[in-house]
């Protein structure tokens, strides 16, 4: 293996959406650094069976809706 080709593997911090913290290791920011997740298994549809709503950011999914509206969705 050649030296100097990999990026730096560490332990960093995972916040999830309900305060919850656990530890993980990661190439992302730096040794002790804290990440806090938008979308994690307690808030994403596809986990928790479509009862939480995503966030519609600059109404990208109404955008999307309305171009597709005719399709049959």
């Amino acid at each position: 293996m050649k030296a100097d080709t990999h990026p730096e593997y560490h332990i960093i911090n995972i916040k999830m959406t309900d305060g919850t913290e656990y530890q993980t290791r990661s190439t992302w920011g730096k040794e002790g650094d804290t990440m806090s997740l938008d979308i994690d298994p307690t808030s994403h549809p596809a986990w928790t069976g479509g009862s939480a709503k995503l966030m519609d950011t600059g109404g990208r999914v109404s955008k999307f809706k309305n171009k597709y509206a005719g399709l049959g969705f």
